[in-house]
């Protein structure tokens, strides 16, 4: 897991959001092409552009969704499963930190930064490594 977690580090540092960074560490386990992933997770970093949910967090969600997912073969058969899996996500997430919404992780109103970035990313990797790798 350090690789991942290191890799998904470097990734942020070299420009990658929070989202990006995530999948794109892990997304040759989750059966898909990296410049895929960093397309597909661009809008849901800042937490969606909006600072609403972490985009660490959202990252996770996608793998999720990937490991999860049956695709175009049933659909609709696996969303409630994928769907506990991030409630999952979430609640830890929350517990570890105290909010999973990125403007309060960073402190935007009241100046009391939660986590960094760069904690998230470490955070989010630690729970897909849990919840869906191992």
């Amino acid at each position: 897991m350090d690789n991942r977690m290191e890799r998904a580090q470097r990734l942020h540092e070299q420009g990658y959001n929070c989202a990006q960074a995530v999948v794109c560490a892990y997304c040759d386990l989750f059966a898909t092409d990296e410049e895929t992933a960093y397309k597909m997770a661009e809008g849901f970093g800042l937490g969606m552009g909006l600072m609403d949910t972490c985009g660490a967090l959202t990252g996770a969600y996608m793998l999720a969704g990937l490991k999860g997912s049956a695709g175009l073969e049933a659909p609709g058969k696996t969303k409630a499963a994928t769907y506990g899996i991030n409630r999952e996500l979430a609640k830890a997430f929350k517990e570890q930190n105290g909010t999973y919404i990125c403007r309060e992780l960073k402190g935007v109103g009241d100046g009391n930064v939660r986590r960094s970035c760069q904690g998230c990313i470490e955070d989010a990797c630690r729970l897909v490594e849990k919840l869906l790798v191992e």
